[in-house]
């Protein structure tokens, strides 16, 4: 087995042991509690959403929130990656933007649901505190991203008469993307987070929030834990998607710039 193999082994073998020990303490909690009102074991949590997975109405109620938060998550990428480079560019507009940006990582998620339920529709809402949540987080990553970029290169893209398309494909990206790829990890679990809770609190058509919310109501423990368990996957899997993503675009302009 090459040297490579075994790292990986080595690797999945220890995410599996760590795996296997959280599921025996949720276990053995749930074997001291003994109160499946309050906790339920695993294996009834594994087969309530292997009866969920089968419906319809699974589905949509899962793609719905999906595709309300993946909004939320873009336009606050592109956004916060805007306003990075229009601040970074004119200093009147960082020092303009910056109290906002302060009240808005500042303020409660909340509060902003509340609001967000009188200014706008019940759909858009969590598309809303999910762009509010994503926007400061990559905003900050993106300005100090642009600020590391080693003046040096700058210099010498000077020296050789390069134009700006070359000088932001071959020296900007580069330099931005690892930048990026750590503000997609923190902001798409705050974007699952906050989107779901609006989606609770504003009892959102077609959503896991709405069942969460149902969930609750109904005392359905087997239920709360199931759908809460979608949303940790699906939020991994976003992130692990758009991480590789931005990796692959990041391959693709280190080639480049060699």
């Amino acid at each position: 087995m090459s040297a490579d193999k075994k790292a990986l082994f080595k690797k999945i073998a220890m995410k599996a042991a760590v795996a296997a020990l959280w599921l025996a303490l949720w276990q053995l909690v749930c074997y001291i509690v003994h109160m499946e009102l309050l906790v339920v074991s695993p294996l009834t949590v594994l087969r309530r959403l292997g009866e969920l997975c089968v419906t319809a109405d699974f589905w949509q109620y899962s793609l719905g929130s999906l595709g309300r938060i993946t909004e939320g998550f873009l336009l606050g990428s592109a956004t916060g990656a805007a306003l990075a480079m229009l601040c970074h560019k004119v200093k009147f507009a960082r020092e303009f933007f910056s109290p906002a940006i302060t009240l808005i990582k500042s303020t409660p998620v909340a509060s902003f649901i509340i609001l967000a339920l009188v200014w706008l529709t019940g759909q858009r809402v969590p598309v809303f505190i999910s762009f509010l949540m994503v926007l400061p987080v990559v905003y900050g990553n993106v300005f100090q991203g642009i600020r590391e970029v080693d003046p040096k290169l700058l210099e010498m893209a000077k020296v050789y008469g390069m134009n700006r398309r070359k000088r932001v494909t071959k020296i900007y990206i580069p330099s931005v993307l690892p930048y990026l790829m750590a503000a997609c990890r923190t902001a798409l679990g705050l974007s699952w987070k906050a989107g779901v809770a609006a989606e609770v609190i504003g009892v959102t058509k077609d959503s896991i929030g709405r069942q969460l919310y149902y969930s609750k109501i109904y005392l359905e423990t087997a239920d709360l834990f199931a759908w809460t368990a979608v949303v940790i996957l699906m939020s991994v899997a976003l992130e692990k998607f758009f991480v590789w993503a931005i990796d692959r675009a990041g391959k693709r302009y280190r080639f480049k710039r060699m």
